[in-house]
This record gives C-alpha cells, sequence and structure tokens, in this order.
C-alpha cells in the first residue's frame, strides 16, 4: 500500500487536499495529514472562507520522510505560505527531493518546493501569482492543467483537480 504524506495548515484551500484524499484512498493508499501541530486547523474556500476544520494526522516534528512513499502538497494561500517559513516542513520536504520520491504540488503548494532549491531547469505550472516566484527558483512555468516532471506532478487550481488525481495516482503508482 502506497503511503502518502500532505503538508498542510492553517488557510488550506480545503478542496485541494480533500479532493485528492479522497482520490488516492479510493485507489487505494493511505494518506496520513501532517501540519504544524497535531490537532485540528481552519481550511478555507476560495482563499478567503472559512470552511471546515481539518484534522492533522501528525505534527511535523514528530513526521519522518522515510516512512512515507509520496508527498502532497495542497495549496491555498496561507498555509504554504506558513509551512515553507518551518525548517522541520522543508527538511520533510527536501528529503523526498533527495530519495527521488514523487511530489505532487497544486496552486501555491510548490512555494514549499521553492525554498527546498531543487526548482532549477524544472517544468511546472501552478497559480499564476507564485509564476515568478517559480521563474525566479529557476523554474519553467507553462500554464496547463497538470505538468509532470522528473519526480513532479504539478496543477494550477481547483478546477483541475480531475485531472490533477488522475495523474497523481498513476505517478504514486497506486493504479
Amino acid at each position: 500500500m502506497v503511503k502518502v504524506a500532505a503538508l498542510a495548515t492553517d488557510g488550506l484551500e480545503e478542496i485541494e487536499l480533500t479532493g485528492p484524499q479522497e482520490a488516492l484512498e479510493k485507489a487505494g493508499a493511505t494518506v496520513t495529514v501532517i501540519s504544524l501541530k497535531a490537532g485540528e486547523f481552519q481550511a478555507v474556500n476560495k482563499d478567503i472562507y472559512p470552511s471546515n476544520k481539518i484534522r492533522a494526522d501528525l505534527a511535523i516534528a514528530d513526521a519522518k520522510a522515510e516512512d512515507y512513499d509520496a508527498l502532497l502538497l495542497p495549496g491555498g494561500l496561507a498555509s504554504p505560505d506558513a509551512l515553507r517559513m518551518n525548517k522541520d516542513v522543508v527538511a520533510f520536504a527536501r528529503a523526498f527531493v533527495k530519495a527521488n520520491k514523487p511530489i505532487a504540488a497544486i496552486c501555491h503548494g510548490a512555494q514549499t518546493l521553492i525554498e527546498v532549491n531543487e526548482l532549477k531547469g524544472r517544468t511546472v505550472t501552478s497559480w499564476p501569482a507564485i509564476r515568478t516566484d517559480l521563474e525566479n527558483a529557476g523554474a519553467t512555468w507553462v500554464d496547463n492543467e497538470v505538468v509532470v516532471d522528473g519526480p513532479y506532478v504539478f496543477s494550477r487550481c481547483p478546477d483541475d483537480i480531475p485531472a490533477f488525481n488522475k495523474a497523481i495516482i498513476k505517478h504514486f503508482k497506486i493504479a
């Protein structure tokens, strides 16, 4: 069974976690939600409207990258911004990169990968607002619903979730 770590915290765009999580679990994977601390955090809808509370299964301080086969980085405005500022999150993501494990990022989720400093020469997509950040990190940004480059899968926004789900299930070798 494929074990997927999903990194998120307050300000997560809810559907960018719950949509892929549901698809991955339906395909047979196990998804562990990892946050800055254990317990609940506040998700949002359309980046500003509070939606449901999400329960983190594990705090990042207690998570080990070697326990997982793949990494999911959902977006939202605030969640990726907070995650990229946390040294434990960056080290966790870097461990996936160094082990060449598959990583999927949607919307602003790719911001964590900017901190890992491993996007140079990669082709990516994201929410258009972080295009310049990704290009400054050395990536080539394209406006496609899904981009696969090496171990990475990128997607733009909630509208792309059906295509993103299909791509990550294949890329994570679940089905």
